[in-house]
Order: structure tokens, then sequence, then C-alpha cells
């Protein structure tokens, strides 16, 4: 393993990291705020089905956050280990970020700790729901700094370069690049959409199992028309992305829409192969799209990948990762739609089984979304690791010890990923809601 190429593994080894990490971060990110618009529904409406549900979800919360600390702390080690030459060309400027994303995860840390052990501590019941705030406050935080650092990586800003060194560095300017808007919305939206969606996935599951009850009922409510909310917002801030890719990475936009010659009302390319010339092939083409997406306007000018030199143009392949997300995102945002619209549809049943299963795979299809929404953005950037300054190939190390540590890092994913399913569902497994229910002087959803 040894012989392979240093650069080749370690953009494997950070990709498989990012991989993991991206779905227990963007969890870590949307939950909180799913947390606390159960507990608010709870205390506004005296309900007490919704504060249960507030506290589980805590319950499970908690583990998924253990998870993502060691995968972001491997993420930062990798940084360092495996691209020596970037972080010392870039590491002042991406610094303040950095710090600042580690003390908002302290922020969220403290006040989580302090939310889970003060439950019925407080006389005023909103009392304990404000200290959510922080908490919700301090992951989204964290998301956006993080996010900024990959935003400066596709869009740097705020220095100088001379002879390979950054001078007259300007922390803030690099925070606040042209790409940071809608990369961090896009971002959070994404991981509320997800939080969303795994939750309500959960309810649908019980439902379909036969568990009856109206706790679930009111999970699924709560959840389904959460995602669709945040399926909407992702989709508008996924428009605004294209508009930034044509105006700020144009040679992306291209590649991904297999647009060579610059033109106007170009055409938006869905599907189909390209054959050795170039040529697409089997292709759906919606006229004027591309252009629309670029501009707004049909005539709008979209360049072509026929004006950058051909070791300069992002992978083609890109175009299925593009048009894969799109997919799953209308496929995201169409279930909570026909949830919203059940009772108009056909059939008697107020949870049709086919619903029920098209929201139980709402979280895995936002997962599928996020992992493809990543790769889209971090293969589409190639050749660049600092777009316009710095390749792949020159920030990697040159360590032959590389292949090891991947395989190191395999093992430990598995058995995170692995430890976290096997805990989370044993825990819920062994307290059901009902119990917990009958516990707190309820029967059948009714207060006694």
């Amino acid at each position: 393993m040894s012989s392979l190429d240093p650069v080749l593994l370690s953009r494997i080894l950070t990709g498989l990291t990012l991989f993991v990490h991206i779905i227990f971060a963007s969890i870590g990110v949307g939950v909180p705020l799913m947390i606390a618009l159960a507990e608010w529904r709870g205390l506004r409406t005296n309900d007490i089905h919704y504060t249960l549900l507030a506290r589980r979800w805590a319950r499970g919360f908690v583990i998924t956050v253990a998870v993502g600390v060691v995968t972001g702390t491997s993420i930062g080690l990798q940084l360092s280990l495996l691209w020596p030459m970037f972080m010392r060309v870039a590491g002042q400027a991406i610094a303040l970020p950095l710090f600042m994303e580690t003390f908002a995860f302290f922020v969220e840390a403290i006040f989580l700790g302090i939310y889970l052990y003060t439950w019925d501590r407080f006389k005023k019941k909103y009392t304990h729901m404000l200290l959510l705030i922080p908490v919700a406050l301090g992951s989204s935080a964290s998301a956006i700094f993080i996010t900024t650092v990959n935003s400066f990586m596709n869009q740097p800003q705020g220095f100088t370069l001379i002879n390979g060194i950054m001078k007259d560095i300007d922390p803030i300017a690099a925070m606040l690049n042209p790409a940071t808007p809608t990369k961090v919305s896009h971002v959070l939206a994404s991981s509320y959409t997800l939080s969303a969606g795994v939750l309500a996935g959960i309810a649908a599951f019980s439902l379909l199992r036969g568990r009856d009850h109206v706790y679930y009922k009111k999970a699924l409510k709560l959840t389904t028309v959460s995602a669709l909310v945040f399926a909407i917002s992702t989709v508008m801030i996924g428009d605004s992305s294209g508009k930034f890719l044509a105006k700020y990475q144009p040679e992306k936009l291209a590649a991904a829409e297999w647009h060579f010659k610059t033109m106007k009302e170009a055409p938006l390319v869905y599907g189909g192969i390209l054959d050795e010339n170039n040529e697409v092939k089997y292709a759906i083409e919606i006229p004027y799209a591309l252009s629309i997406l670029a501009g707004n306007r049909p005539d709008t000018e979209v360049k072509g990948l026929e004006e950058y030199p051909a070791d300069l143009r992002p992978p083609l392949s890109i175009h299925y990762m593009f048009d894969l997300k799109v997919t799953t995102g209308v496929i995201i945002l169409l279930i909570p739609v026909l949830y919203v619209l059940r009772r108009w549809l056909p059939g008697r049943k107020p949870y049709p089984k086919w619903l029920l299963l098209g929201i139980v795979l709402l979280g895995p299809l936002a997962m599928i979304a996020i992992e493809l929404g990543w790769m889209f953005a971090e293969v589409g950037r190639q050749p660049w690791i600092l777009r316009g300054y710095m390749k792949v190939s020159e920030a990697a190390t040159t360590s032959t010890s590389v292949g090891w540590m991947l395989v190191l890092f395999i093992l430990l994913y598995l058995v995170l990923c692995f430890s976290c399913i096997r805990v989370i569902s044993k825990l819920f497994r062994n307290k059901e809601a009902e119990k917990e229910l009958d516990s707190l002087g309820l029967e059948g959803g009714i207060v006694h």
C-alpha cells in the first residue's frame, strides 16, 4: 500500500472522513432546532406528548454528538497531517473560523449538558426550554464557521500571496468571501431538512409497525411539516447557488451541465452520456433552463468549458452528482407535500402505507442529497485545493504511511457507526414511548 500515490490516498482518506462526518454534523445542527420546536409546542399547548418528544430526541442526540466530535477531530488532524503545504500557506487565513468553530461547539456542549440534567428543575417551564437557544445557536454557528473555511477554499480572498506566502491577511475578509452566503445558508437548510426527515422517518416507521398511538401521529405531523418548510428553503437556496457558480465558478457549472460552448439561451442537460467527441447523447434537454438558472433570463450568456484549459477543467463526472442531487431534492420536497395533501388523495386511510414508506425514506434520501452535494462541491473544485492559487497535488503530504492510516480510519468509522446505531436502537427499544407515557399518567394519549 505504501507504493500507492500519497495524493490519491490523502484524497480518499479526507473524503471518507467528510463522508462520515457530514451526516453526524448535519444531525448535530438540525436536531437541536427540532427539540426546541417540540418542547415549545408542548409548553404552548400544554401537551405532554410534545414534551416527551423533546426528551427522547435529546437522549439520542447526545450519542450522535459524541460520534460527530470524533469524526470532526479527525478532520482537524488530517488537515495538518495530510495537507501540510495547504496549512502552511493558508493556515493563518483560516485560523479564526477554526477557533470560532471550536468556541461555538464548547457553548453548545456546555448548555446541552445543563439542558439534559435540568428537566423538571425549574418552576417556570419556559426557563428550561430557553437553555436550548445557546445549544441551537452554538450548533448552527459551528456549522457556519467551518463552512466559511470551505468557502474560502472555493473563493479565496483577504490576502496577498508573495513567493508562496500569504501576506496582509484579513481573516474577516477571508471568512466573508463571495461563496460564504450561499454555502452557509445551503448547509444550514439541508441540515435542518435532514434532521426533520430522519425524525419523521422514525415516526412513520413506528406507525407502519402498528403502533397507532397519538404520540407517533403528533411526531409525524411536527417533523413532516418541518421537513416541508426546510426542503422549500433548501431548493430556493439551491437556485442561488446556481447563480453563484455562473458568476464565480463558471467552469464548475459548465462541467456539471456538459456545457462546452459559450452561448445564450443555453439548455439544461439532464442525464445522458458523453461519447469520445464530448457529444451528449440520450439526455433530456430543457430549453433556456441553464441560462435562466444562471441569470434569471433566457438570454443570459453561459460560459462554456471551451474557454478553460483542459488541465483546469473539473471532472465531467460531476454532471451525474448534480443530476442525482437535484432529483433527490425534488423527491424530498414531494413526499411532505403529499403528506400535507393526503386528505385530498385517493383512499380512505388517513396514513396510507405507501405514504408512510415514502416518509421513512426522507432521512436516507436527505443523507444521499447531502453526500452528493459535498462531493459535487469538492470534486467540482478540482484540480484546486485553494482555487486559483494551489492545486491538490501541491498541497498533499509525501508520506508513505497514508495507506495504513486509511485502513485504521476505515475500521474506526465502521466501529463508530455500528456502535451509534446499536446504542440508539437499544436506548429506545428498552424504553418505549408508550411506557413512558404510562409512567407520566397517560394512557392512549388521554390525560387522566
